[in-house]
């Protein structure tokens, strides 16, 4: 029984504190693939695609990663930066990443912190899950899709760039 309502309480306290819309961007400092660290305030002032996959290599994260790469130049003219995030060591991702030439950075978030502060973590905290976030130029959570179609996630996240900059 007290297993029970640990788990419900654990529950109702992860969707309490949940990221919604209109939330500001938490700011977490991780390695990236470029060889510095990266925190989202970087690009402050420019849209960005944040989108979280549970391991590289995987064939949903990389046909997730590989949509879109090929989506990346009608995302890029919508002024969108988009960055990949999972537990993945740099080394990992940057293999990763020369492996299907995908364009814009990958995170390694080995410490969990930005998977936290996005309620990203999933599976006991051992990969991330599959979440995207897209944030405005104010640094404001603007759009969050918590169900990921992996093979045509770049439609779907150019249409709602679309929609959201047409407000």
């Amino acid at each position: 029984m007290r297993l029970f309502l640990a788990l419900i309480l654990g529950l109702w306290a992860s969707s309490a504190w949940a990221l919604k819309v209109g939330d500001p961007a938490p700011d977490v400092a991780v390695q990236g693939t470029g060889g510095k660290e990266v925190k989202l305030s970087d690009f402050k002032g420019s849209w960005v695609v944040l989108y979280f996959y549970p391991k590289a290599f995987t064939p949903g994260c990389t046909a997730e990663s590989c949509s879109l790469r090929d989506g990346y130049e009608e995302i890029r003219k919508l002024g969108a930066t988009i960055l990949g995030v999972s537990l993945d060591n740099v080394a990992t991702q940057t293999d990763f990443k020369a492996k299907y030439h995908l364009p814009f950075e990958l995170l390694s978030d080995s410490r969990k912190e930005l998977s936290k502060a996005f309620d990203s973590l999933g599976l006991a905290g051992f990969m991330a899950q599959r979440k995207t976030f897209i944030i405005d130029p104010d640094g404001k959570i603007a759009h969050i899709f918590d169900k990921v179609s992996t093979a045509s996630h770049n439609t779907e996240v150019t249409d709602v760039l679309r929609k959201l900059q047409s407000k």
